[in-house]
């Protein structure tokens, strides 16, 4: 007898799951389920449109590193399919990908619709049923199989069930679930950026530091690379993989932190040490002149208006409390976060279901045998740059 498969939710889990599944077992009948109108809607927004698919990181145990949630478990998941898996996937589909400086891989043609149409396409020819406006309420075990209630009440009776509904900020989300005997681990957002209400900094707006590091005061959370300036606050690379690694204390705190910014990511004595030396080559030049460090003119010069520097005076004629508090602001800028902005189109969360409670060599569930899961429905969560794809095909794959 044929088998019934069915995949919740239509995201990138979802069809890599589906078609893979379809197309390894032709036998099968797979029914994907998608609750919105949409599919793939996280895809086609990702990566500013243009869809960061994966990491070219080619060692997975340094591939690993960039979970904060998962990279022990991760581990034998991308032993069966990894970043080089992913580039064979897409490119014997007709989808070549690019690898940029930062090593973020996006699709040659520069457009995320290049991915989504792949991903249709690929499920069309393996003939995966697809239902749209299905919200799956209750899932119910029927002798070896299952039976799905869905909102608008329909039932549908199935020989497996694929959950990849993706990752929720809400706990109720994941309500149905806990019904087959599974816990969840609270969500939280995991990528988000740092909101500094009011502060002079925002006016520089569109300015980044790279590289800089940012540290949480008082932690041992500090990374280093761009940072960015934004109308409401800090944001870039740099911010970005503190929020993922630090998400559970950021939560914890209420998103209220205090934030030290080295611009220059140098040493306090490396820098002192340049400015003494820049001082007796060039006193005579005045501090507005020149910005020092390669960083932008304009976040030089609001260091300098924070430092009590006078535009009129030389370097040579500047008292050592100004160029004692400009190093410090160079390497030790504080700032109180209050609040944080995420970007609701590419949520990203810390959370959903613990990853004791799934067998990592099938996906399949400890609790309710015949219940699989695949993407961010999994307590586990990348950083930014394409690790949270590469999770969702990999974890789909297996």
């Amino acid at each position: 007898m044929n088998k019934t498969i069915a995949i919740i939710g239509g995201g990138a889990a979802g069809f890599f799951c589906a078609v893979n599944a379809a197309q390894k077992n032709p036998d099968y009948s797979i029914v994907l389920f998608e609750k919105s109108t949409k599919l793939l809607a996280k895809v086609l927004v990702s990566g500013g449109g243009r869809c960061n698919v994966t990491h070219a990181c080619f060692d997975n145990q340094v591939l690993v590193k960039n979970y904060p949630r998962g990279e022990k478990q991760l581990k034998s998941v991308f032993s069966r399919f990894a970043v080089n898996d992913t580039i064979q996937w897409f490119g014997s589909r007709g989808v070549e990908l690019s690898e940029e400086a930062d090593g973020r891989m996006f699709p040659e043609s520069n457009t995320s619709e290049t991915i989504v149409n792949c991903l249709l396409s690929e499920a069309k020819k393996a003939k995966v049923d697809i239902r749209l406006q299905t919200e799956l309420v209750q899932i119910g075990k029927e002798g070896n199989g299952f039976i799905l209630h869905f909102r608008e009440g329909s039932n549908f009776h199935c020989d497996k069930v694929v959950i990849t509904s993706g990752g929720h900020p809400k706990e109720d989300n994941y309500s149905f679930l806990k019904q087959s005997g599974h816990s969840v681990k609270k969500p939280i957002p995991s990528l988000f950026t740092i909101n500094l209400p009011g502060n002079a900094i925002t006016q520089l707006m569109g300015l980044a530091a790279n590289p800089a590091t940012v540290k949480i005061a008082g932690t041992n959370y500090l990374y280093t690379g761009p940072v960015l300036i934004t109308h409401w606050g800090l944001s870039g690379p740099a911010v970005l993989k503190l929020s993922a690694f630090a998400a559970e204390y950021f939560n914890e705190k209420k998103y209220n932190a205090g934030i030290i910014v080295n611009w220059v990511n140098q040493k306090e004595e490396e820098v002192r040490q340049y400015m003494t030396n820049y001082i007796q080559q060039k006193g005579n030049a005045q501090p507005h002149t020149q910005a020092l460090f390669g960083l932008p003119r304009r976040l030089w010069e609001h260091l300098l208006h924070k430092a009590e520097f006078t535009s009129a005076k030389p370097w040579a004629e500047t008292g050592k409390k100004q160029i004692n508090k400009l190093v410090t602001l160079l390497t030790a800028d504080e700032y109180l976060m209050e609040g944080k902005t995420t970007f609701k189109e590419e949520f990203v969360t810390c959370g959903g279901i613990p990853l004791n409670e799934v067998d990592l060599r099938t996906m399949q569930s400890k609790c309710c045998p015949g219940l699989y899961f695949a993407g961010e429905v999994l307590d586990i969560d990348g950083i930014t740059g394409g690790f949270n794809f590469q999770a969702a095909w990999s974890t789909a794959w297996v």
